[in-house]
């Protein structure tokens, strides 16, 4: 077909489509919409006129050139141009480009190379670029035994699992403002009636206000959670606080022959690895319970691979989602109807207490608590001795 019967064709075939169908064949044949549209218009003026226009036809290889013929450079300039503003691996075949189409456009034009801002997103696409947003994917510097520290997480799991010993996985939630904020999310309303909250998030002084850490603790082996809802600071003795009322309302019911726990947490917060307080709070638990605590962090940077994140705290934002935290009563209901269909079951309680935050541990009572460190990574894993147990 030469250029006129190609572009009648084309445009005949859209017609057939309806609506829409210049988009479709312009993707299918590689033919421009405006030659398209161009075809419409002839086969529009021949049925309204009878007439079949006579444009002229090119001899094959007419017409305008392509710019990388006409400015061979300009691929290279652009490269150039882009190049320093490149992330990702460079080997990769996708890379992705920072700069705009109409900046790139205006500096290629100030070169010389003179260009539209689309012919510039034709040649980024020629080119393998493609716009993207970020992903989290990098957790920071990976230790030298990360891997291995998940291994031997996961042996200890197992290992306490087969003895019929409970293993509960924590972490603090990150705090919540309570009162009439936009939370984020949808939920069903009448149309057009959303609920209305607060423009600015500033924090209510009320006394019933303010903002609550959701501290939680998670037993890998019932799928069940335990949520303590804090008014005052994130500490450790709060964390251990939580772990202790899991413990009596949760756990001794379910375990009653237990004579150890197994908890894995992050290394940082409230029950940071290298937190003096932290092994103190769990000493006093270990004395309250009688149990023999071990303890496994994950290495840095790796929190996101602690079970409650993925097995409990996204179930309980699920189940919030779209709904203004109005209240301290309404939050622990929320938390406490957490459901999956997998069964987990979720109890939630407000803990008011209050917790002093910037604790100074001497090294006289970190010597008196009966810590037990492994041989591998003795900072991760360890155990705390309850006192009135011998050995």
């Amino acid at each position: 077909m030469d250029e006129r019967v190609r572009r009648q064709w084309a445009a005949a075939e859209a017609r057939l489509l309806a609506w829409g169908g210049v988009s479709v064949v312009a993707r299918a044949t590689g033919i421009s919409r405006s030659t398209i549209h161009a075809g419409i218009r002839e086969l529009i003026e021949r049925e309204e006129t009878g007439v079949t226009p006579t444009a002229r036809i090119r001899r094959p290889g007419g017409g305008g050139k392509p710019l990388v013929q006409t400015d061979p450079t300009i691929v290279q300039a652009l490269d150039e141009l882009v190049e320093p503003h490149t992330r990702g691996d460079p080997v990769s075949p996708l890379r992705w480009t920072l700069q705009s189409t109409s900046k790139l456009a205006a500096e290629l034009t100030s070169r010389n190379h003179p260009i539209s801002a689309r012919k510039v997103a034709a040649l980024l696409k020629d080119a393998d670029y493609r716009l993207q947003g970020n992903r989290k994917t990098r957790e920071g510097g990976s230790h030298v035994d990360r891997d291995a520290q998940f291994r031997h997480i996961n042996g200890r799991v197992v290992a306490m699992q087969t003895r019929g010993q409970p293993v509960v996985s924590v972490d603090a939630k990150k705090k919540e403002l309570v009162g009439d904020f936009k939370n984020n999310g949808k939920e069903w309303r009448p149309k057009g009636r959303p609920e209305e909250v607060r423009v600015y998030d500033f924090i209510d002084k009320a006394p019933d206000k303010g903002r609550v850490t959701p501290y939680g603790v998670y037993d890998l082996s019932a799928n069940e959670g335990w949520v303590s809802v804090g008014t005052d600071h994130d500490t450790a003795r709060f964390a251990a606080q939580t772990i202790g009322k899991w413990w009596r309302e949760m756990g001794v019911a379910r375990y009653p022959n237990a004579t150890e726990l197994l908890i894995t947490a992050d290394g940082g917060g409230s029950n940071s690895s290298r937190g003096r307080l932290w092994k103190v709070a769990l000493q006093e638990l270990a004395d309250a319970t009688g149990l023999v605590l071990h303890v496994c962090h994950f290495p840095p940077g790796t929190s996101k691979w602690n079970k409650i994140e993925h097995r409990l705290f996204c179930h309980v934002t699920q189940n919030w989602r779209g709904t203004p935290l109005v209240s301290h009563d309404l939050i622990v209901k929320l938390i406490g109807s957490t459901t999956t269909k997998t069964g987990l079951k979720v109890k939630a309680a407000l803990d008011t207490e209050r917790y002093e935050s910037g604790i100074k541990v001497s090294d006289e009572q970190l010597q008196a608590v009966r810590i037990k460190r492994n041989d591998f990574h003795g900072e991760w894993n360890y155990s705390i001795l309850p006192n009135e147990r011998i050995g």
